[in-house]
């Protein structure tokens, strides 16, 4: 079924600016989507979704009102929204498959919404700018091709991405929204930042940048976030590349996937690279499915997370992963508002 804009079928188009120039109506609300002011986000009742990840959950979550994410270049922030059930999806893209992820997507939106008797699924897309490379404008139109291909009507109500998204400062071409919410509770989309990017910021980092697929990391009938299991190599080469300065290291060693293509991007921090590098090169790690479930009950409140932590097993006898212990037995940690890095060194 069709990619529906102004109730009639968008057909494809091999460039965003035939899109645009068809459907000035998605002008407007883009330029009026970027003018808005960023709302920044408390931790209490955010779900934060990192790169590579999606989450979707209902307006009856007792422990989420806010589903967001930041910190997108070339990336893209997709809202998928079911209006009769009120279900929200929203997914951080960054065109490592895409044809993939998109059919998850609307099935997590679809699954919540099975009893509605009414309503559509509405689509916003965010993210990207005008990049010498063109990788935000080829994301852009994967996105929606990848849209237009699923069985369902999907209605496209916001579409602020690439060269709408653009502006040049000192000559240099960056996005305007970086980050984006939605309020499960009343259906809002809005430009954000938040204060928080977790919990277990760096390990879900360290999964997406070994090359970790599109995830969900959230399950709204029980309400838990679920991390895991996360499992990589060593890098030998990371030692080298720690060694280098940071124009280096973007210049010449990660892919767009890893760090969004900017003139200033995103990229993960020494911390992270380090944490990927510091096993021996025979062995990789595994965390158990159920050893980071993070309860949302906690997030109801600005004080802190509480994480149920079980066993890091390595395929070989060497040491886990130095940012996240072996354990004699699960065991429950009240982190008290410390950052998700505080939950590798709380032992």
């Amino acid at each position: 079924m069709p990619l529906v804009v102004e109730n009639g079928r968008v057909a494809r188009v091999g460039a965003t600016a035939e899109l645009f120039s068809k459907y000035p109506r998605l002008q407007e609300s883009a330029r009026a989507f970027r003018a808005k002011t960023p709302v920044t986000v408390e931790p209490a009742r955010l779900l934060y979704v990192q790169q590579r990840e999606f989450a979707a959950t209902t307006p009856s979550d007792s422990s989420v009102t806010v589903i967001g994410s930041a910190d997108a270049t070339t990336c893209h922030l997709v809202v998928v929204r079911h209006t009769g059930s009120g279900a929200a999806c929203l997914a951080h893209c960054d065109g490592s498959d895409t044809w993939a992820e998109v059919p998850l997507i609307i099935k997590a939106v679809t699954s919540l919404s099975s009893t509605a008797k009414n309503g559509r699924l509405e689509l916003h897309l965010v993210g990207g700018f005008d990049d010498e490379s063109r990788t935000s404008h080829k994301l852009s139109l994967n996105l929606l091709a990848a849209f237009q291909l699923q069985q369902e009507d999907i209605y496209l109500e916001t579409c602020c991405i690439t060269e709408l998204n653009d502006v040049v400062v000192d000559g240099v071409h960056r996005p305007v929204v970086y980050g984006l919410g939605v309020n499960v509770k009343t259906g809002e989309v809005f430009p954000a930042s938040f204060l928080v990017h977790g919990p277990a910021e760096d390990l879900r980092s360290a999964r997406t940048f070994t090359g970790g697929q599109m995830v969900s990391v959230y399950d709204p009938s029980k309400e838990h976030v679920k991390i895991g299991p996360c499992r990589w190599s060593p890098n030998r080469d990371m030692a080298f590349w720690l060694s280098q300065d940071d124009e280096t290291i973007l210049q010449f060693s990660f892919p767009f996937w890893i760090c969004s293509i900017c003139p200033r991007p995103q990229w993960p921090s020494r911390h992270i690279l380090s944490s990927t590098s510091s096993q021996p090169s025979s062995s990789s790690w595994t965390i158990r499915p159920q050893t980071a479930f993070f309860l949302q009950e906690s997030l109801r409140s600005s004080i802190g997370v509480r994480a149920v932590i079980g066993n890091a097993s390595t395929s070989s006898s060497a040491c886990p992963p130095p940012f996240f212990p072996s354990l004699p037995a699960p065991r429950t940690v009240d982190l008290a508002g410390r950052s998700s890095a505080g939950l590798f060194n709380a032992w």
